[in-house]
């Protein structure tokens, strides 16, 4: 099993994209933030977490590209759902 916090640990991001989606963190909906961001879709966090992981790389790529289509408010919502989500695995080593 791929360690998603391990990966999360290890993101190299603009230090206020990270502040501003440890600020959005507290305002997270999982009900309804996931769906909008995943297309109506509101998987376990075990499938939720790596489609994230992919939207933001694809987006990270966006940004360095220096593309005009590039949209850091959806960035920073990833960022946010993201760092929820991997909140919501179980940790490894736990027995529950």
């Amino acid at each position: 099993m791929t360690d998603f916090r391990a990966l999360l640990a290890d993101l190299r991001r603009p230090q206020m994209m990270i502040r501003a989606a440890r600020f959005g963190l507290s305002e997270y909906r999982r009900e309804r933030d996931l769906k909008r961001l995943l297309n109506g879709q509101q998987p376990s966090p075990d499938r939720s977490v790596p489609r994230l992981l992919s939207e933001e790389e694809r987006l990270e790529e966006t940004r360095l590209s220096g593309d005009a289509a590039y949209s850091i408010a959806r960035h920073i919502e990833v960022l946010i759902a993201l760092m929820a989500e991997v909140r919501l695995l179980p940790r490894a080593g736990v027995k529950l």
